[in-house]
């Protein structure tokens, strides 16, 4: 519930929400959280929760998404819920060519990834289990933390110190994103169509994002500019790829403090570090045309400078954020 906005606040607030914190990868809160008093069942459950904090080790993302994940389903199926969607990943398989589709032969290369894929697979075989897979590329929109925001963070670093902000490998990397929107307006309208039973469906936007498109738009939106180390360079950290990482974020971590305490932003969860996971050379390249084939349309089909600054706008409001980096 910390660091929401006014808006988040307010709907978590309403009358109509019931809020209850409990840890799912425990069966016995699992079962009290799916209690209901006198009212009736649920007709819905949407899992949300997941460890999806990167660099973590292998028994954490086991607990955090697999048996989180099957303590809930289990649940669903004992109280009859009408349908049980799960909130996959679209790092399942990487191609700069083809966009991947639903059945593409998985070869997830980050660890939430490779847990994310054993779910899909064990959620197969729960009996009794009306469920829905949705895997998502890069999901963006106000409130995110985790998705673009740090590019967007380092993107204000660069306009601080007044340098080219070089980026690792090409522009042409596939980086496809869907917004939040989207994500609930699909979610919301695929769970309540019968078709969708058992299946796995990608949610993403027409972008056809890539690394260049998405710097592109950074780079007018806080007036800096933009390169690239190329592969040849790139393929030179992998020798040593977490003292590169740690270069980077030591690099960018000094000015994020320096330039939130001249801007009076003294307590912000946004950070601007890099797990080297995400700073891989795979291609986020997924094919969206299943989930149009169930007359899905979408409300933010492509990916604009509007979108992302409405997310700076949110968090400089917030004090999140320095304003001086967007405005100045």
């Amino acid at each position: 519930m910390a660091w929401l906005n006014q808006r988040h606040t307010a709907a978590f607030a309403s009358p109509k929400v019931e809020f209850c914190s409990a840890n799912l990868i425990n069966p016995a809160s699992c079962q009290n959280a799916f209690k209901t008093g006198d009212g009736p069942g649920w007709d819905y459950v949407i899992n949300c929760a997941a460890e999806t904090k990167p660099g973590q080790t292998d028994p954490v993302y086991q607990e955090g998404i697999v048996k989180l994940t099957l303590n809930c389903a289990n649940e669903a199926v004992k109280h009859r819920v009408k349908r049980f969607v799960e909130l996959s990943t679209g790092a399942m398989s990487s191609s700069e060519k083809v966009p991947q589709a639903e059945d593409c032969p998985m070869k997830p290369w980050t660890m939430v990834g490779k847990y994310k894929a054993q779910t899909e697979q064990e959620l197969a075989n729960v009996e009794g289990l009306n469920y829905l897979i949705l895997r998502l590329p890069i999901c963006y929109g106000i409130g995110d933390r985790k998705g673009l925001t740090p590019r967007l963070i380092i993107s204000g670093i660069y306009k601080y110190i007044g340098e080219t902000m070089k980026l690792l490998w090409t522009g042409s990397m596939k980086m496809n994103v869907v917004h939040v929107e989207d994500v609930c307006c699909a979610l919301w309208e695929l769970m309540q169509n019968e078709k969708t039973i058992g299946e796995t469906i990608n949610v993403c936007d027409d972008s056809e994002a890539t690394q260049e498109s998405i710097s592109d738009i950074l780079a007018d939106l806080f007036g800096i500019k933009t390169d690239y180390w190329g592969v040849v360079m790139s393929s030179m950290t992998k020798a040593d790829m977490a003292g590169a990482i740690e270069e980077i974020n030591d690099k960018h971590l000094g000015p994020w403090a320096e330039v939130c305490q001249k801007d009076g932003v003294l307590n912000t969860p946004l950070t601007p570090y890099m797990d080297q996971e995400l700073l891989l050379h795979k291609h986020l390249n997924l094919d969206n045309s299943k989930l149009k084939s169930y007359g899905y349309q979408l409300r933010r089909p492509r990916i604009t400078r509007e979108s992302l600054e409405e997310i700076v706008r949110d968090f400089v409001e917030m004090n999140h954020f320095p304003v001086s980096l967007l405005d100045a």
